[in-house]
């Protein structure tokens, strides 16, 4: 078993850091304290990005993409998520892969501009009243001729204010299951500008700040068949199929930010002095530093093992969860505990702590609450022995 990186991982790791460092680091204070992300920076940015060869670097090769396997890809991941979540994700995006479901129309509509930078997405799942259960979405569409007709909201939804396009799930019919009826759900593209089709701003968060999410409401808006993503009531089907190693991806950006906190921990334990000496001398103090640096190891290779199983095709969805249960709550251990060595410090926001910590809030909520990774692990512990 071989833990070390290749030349051109290590290569990848010290460009994207150097990226992060010298590109992003410097415009966090102004994003944090405005809470607003201009959109010449971004252009700015984005074009260094994409100088670079860092921008939709997720996407396979043969698209334009970077072609990364799976745990180069997290390793980069890790190292872009140090900075202000909405710099690195808006600036240097990677477009979601779900797109590679399309067909040849649609990869040239939608995935190929998004890979050269030209288009943005967002994928709109979650509904006022439907967040970890899906199948209780009301949003509906409705087939009409050649045409579906869209009618619903959805909130919560990433970055939409600026992206170009929507990928939407909506409830398109029932089916009986042996727990009665359950929504049949289908997936369609939707271009902002579509009639019928409005974004709204959505709600101030806590974390991640300048990131933005909004309110998708449609009313009866009319799209063609040609719009529908995947096959028609597979939408369930067309997201396990491409979003699974999302899960991943939000558990790598933890490693980055804890990594960070780590090392302004480590920092300041060692410069700092009380009592006439080093306060990382202190029991106290230096089994916290030790305590995280274990936690972040532990995170991380179950981390990277996770996505060494992805390109084996042997993961499993348990392997995901526990993945990404460990490093969500490992980030807020970390994050917590480096303020707390900072003392009255950690909290003031000359630090990126306090935004570290701040932001590994929403980490155990999206992409599957810490909850739904808890019973995805111990569902799979029970099916083995027949549970």
């Amino acid at each position: 078993m071989d833990f070390g990186l290749s030349e051109e991982q290590k290569l990848i790791v010290e460009t994207t850091r150097a990226f992060v460092e010298n590109e992003l680091y410097p415009h966090e204070q102004e994003v944090e304290r405005s809470g607003v992300l201009r959109p010449d920076l971004i252009a700015e940015l984005k074009a260094k990005a994409i100088e670079a060869g860092l921008y939709a670097a997720n996407m396979p090769a043969d698209v334009g993409g970077a072609g990364l396997d799976t745990v180069t890809w997290l390793l980069y991941e890790k190292e872009l998520g140090r900075a202000n979540y909405a710099l690195h994700w808006t600036c240097v995006a990677r477009p979601s892969n779900i797109l590679l479901a399309g067909t040849p129309e649609q990869r040239e509509k939608y995935l190929f501009p998004c890979i050269r930078g030209e288009k943005s997405d967002c994928l709109a799942m979650t509904e006022p009243g439907a967040g970890s259960d899906l199948r209780g979405m009301k949003a509906s569409a409705v087939q009409d001729g050649d045409d579906w007709v869209l009618n619903g909201t959805k909130h919560f939804i990433s970055h939409a204010d600026i992206a170009d396009f929507a990928i939407v799930f909506m409830a398109s019919g029932e089916e009986d299951s042996p727990r009665g009826k359950r929504k049949k759900i289908t997936a369609f593209f939707v271009d902002k500008g579509t009639p019928g089709f409005s974004v709204r701003d959505g709600y101030r968060n806590v974390s991640h700040r300048g990131y933005t999410n909004s309110v998708l409401e449609f009313d009866n808006c009319r799209i063609p068949a040609s719009q529908v993503l995947g096959e028609v009531h597979k939408g369930f089907e067309v997201a396990n199929s491409w979003l699974g190693a999302t899960r991943l991806q939000v558990g790598a950006t933890c490693l980055g930010r804890a990594e960070r906190a780590l090392s302004h921990a480590i920092d300041y334990a060692a410069q700092r002095e009380q009592f006439g000496q080093q306060i990382g001398k202190f029991q106290g103090v230096s089994f916290k530093l030790a305590d995280m640096a274990t936690e972040l190891k532990a995170a991380e290779l179950m981390i990277l093992e996770a996505g060494w199983k992805y390109d084996q095709g042997t993961v499993t969805d348990q392997d995901m969860a526990m993945a990404k249960l460990k490093a969500t709550e490992m980030l807020a251990f970390v994050a917590d505990e480096a303020i707390q060595i900072h003392g009255g410090m950690g909290l003031m926001d000359d630090l990126p702590l306090e935004r570290i910590w701040r932001d590994a809030r929403v980490e155990r909520i999206w992409e599957g609450t810490s909850e739904i990774q808890r019973h995805i692990i111990s569902r799979a512990l029970l099916r083995a022995v027949g549970g």
